[in-house]
């Protein structure tokens, strides 16, 4: 995989500690803790309402969570002393600074090349020089697979080509971990393998991820530690070839029949 220029960030270490998040009288999270190291993989799985996808939105706050410590890298949120205001935005500003988001839906500005999508972020958000972030975003382009689709629009891209833009626009932020909510859930099932096969490529280079999938196998073959949760808990941890291949919990091994069948 090529490298993005010099302006990638070196990957960080992810820890959650007691995190507990409600919907009004629904309970979502019940204390998660988990860590993911530098530069691993760390794959979530469960039925639709564990849970998965509001953990990774805590993980840059996009969720704000009643109770817990989410930290990348050097940056620390504890959400049970989060300031009122302003001063609890900017903490929540600079945690989400650290990461990169790759969601189920492209959102794609539909009026902007597919440059230029890459490119929004570096130049707005983080000011970069157009010529540095411009050379650095087609190098991303590249390492997706899409160097000569630059200068089209989304709409005259597949949806998995579209996908592959959405990677390299959380990429060109230079984020500390790349976090990745289902995110082959809207595409056709021939255009999943060609995502997968980027976000695979990714975690063997040595980015730390987090991901969201219900696509099993994938799990399987990149993941270093799979975490299974169920109505808000952490039912069972471990390397993929015990959570997936052998599971030791019931509820667990319930899931992966009923997915599987």
């Amino acid at each position: 995989m090529t490298e993005t220029a010099e302006h990638r960030t070196e990957p960080a270490r992810v820890r959650v500690r007691g995190l507990e998040k409600s919907f009004g009288d629904h309970r979502v999270l019940r204390g998660i803790d988990f860590e993911v190291p530098r530069g691993t993989s760390t794959v979530l799985i469960g039925p639709s309402g564990s849970g998965k996808t509001t953990v990774l939105r805590s993980l840059n706050a996009l969720e704000i969570p009643e109770r817990g410590v989410v930290g990348i890298g050097g940056v620390e949120v504890d959400f049970s002393r989060l300031p009122p205001g302003k001063a609890g935005r900017q903490e929540c500003s600079r945690l989400r600074s650290q990461s990169g988001m790759v969601f189920q839906a492209h959102n794609l500005f539909p009026h902007r090349t597919v440059l230029e999508n890459v490119l929004e972020g570096p130049l707005v958000a983080q000011r970069r020089p157009r010529e540095e972030a411009t050379a650095d975003a087609r190098a991303l382009l590249e390492q997706v697979g899409l160097a000569e689709r630059a200068d089209t629009y989304p709409f005259q891209l597949s949806g998995g080509q579209q996908q592959r833009v959405g990677i390299a626009r959380a990429l060109a932020l230079a984020p500390s971990a790349v976090l990745f909510d289902e995110p082959t859930s809207a595409l056709d099932p021939e255009l999943v393998g060609e995502v997968l096969a980027v976000i695979g490529d990714l975690a063997g280079a040595g980015w730390t991820t987090v991901i969201v999938t219900h696509e099993i196998r994938f799990a399987e073959q990149v993941a270093d530690e799979v975490l299974f949760l169920d109505e808000g808990v952490v039912v069972e941890r471990g390397p993929s070839a015990q959570v997936i291949g052998d599971p030791r919990q019931d509820r667990t091994r319930r899931f992966l029949r009923r997915i599987r069948s």
